[in-house]
Protein backbone atom coordinates (compact mmCIF):
# COMPACT_ATOMS: atom_id res chain seq x y z
CA UNK A 1 0.00 0.00 0.00
CA UNK A 2 1.22 3.62 -0.83
CA UNK A 3 1.62 5.91 1.92
CA UNK A 4 -0.05 9.35 1.79
CA UNK A 5 1.80 12.26 1.32
CA UNK A 6 1.12 15.05 4.26
CA UNK A 7 1.58 18.39 3.15
CA UNK A 8 2.43 19.38 6.52
CA UNK A 9 5.76 20.73 6.26
CA UNK A 10 4.82 24.64 5.05
CA UNK A 11 3.74 27.14 7.87
CA UNK A 12 1.28 29.92 6.90
CA UNK A 13 2.77 32.76 8.55
CA UNK A 14 6.48 31.98 7.09
CA UNK A 15 5.61 32.58 3.53
CA UNK A 16 8.30 29.97 1.98
CA UNK A 17 7.58 26.84 -0.34
CA UNK A 18 10.13 23.69 0.00
CA UNK A 19 10.95 21.18 -2.20
CA UNK A 20 11.41 17.74 -1.94
CA UNK A 21 15.09 16.61 -3.12
CA UNK A 22 16.35 13.35 -3.46
CA UNK A 23 20.25 12.53 -4.01
CA UNK A 24 21.49 9.46 -4.47
CA UNK A 25 25.01 8.85 -2.49
CA UNK A 26 27.40 5.97 -2.85
CA UNK A 27 28.35 3.77 0.37
CA UNK A 28 32.23 3.82 1.05
CA UNK A 29 31.75 0.54 2.70
CA UNK A 30 30.31 -1.79 0.65
CA UNK A 31 29.88 0.43 -2.65
CA UNK A 32 25.86 0.39 -2.74
CA UNK A 33 23.73 3.39 -3.44
CA UNK A 34 21.35 4.94 -1.32
CA UNK A 35 18.88 7.53 -1.23
CA UNK A 36 18.81 10.39 1.03
CA UNK A 37 15.92 12.65 0.82
CA UNK A 38 15.23 16.02 2.17
CA UNK A 39 12.54 18.95 2.31
CA UNK A 40 14.66 22.07 1.95
CA UNK A 41 13.45 25.50 0.55
CA UNK A 42 12.99 26.24 -3.04
CA UNK A 43 15.92 29.46 -2.34
CA UNK A 44 18.99 26.21 -1.65
CA UNK A 45 18.04 23.38 -3.65
CA UNK A 46 20.92 24.93 -6.25
CA UNK A 47 23.36 25.32 -3.40
CA UNK A 48 22.06 21.41 -2.06
CA UNK A 49 23.21 19.69 -5.65
CA UNK A 50 26.63 21.53 -5.74
CA UNK A 51 27.87 20.73 -3.35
Amino acid sequence: MAKKTVAGYREKSEGRSYSKVIKVVKSEKTGAYTFKEEMIPNEVVKDYFSK
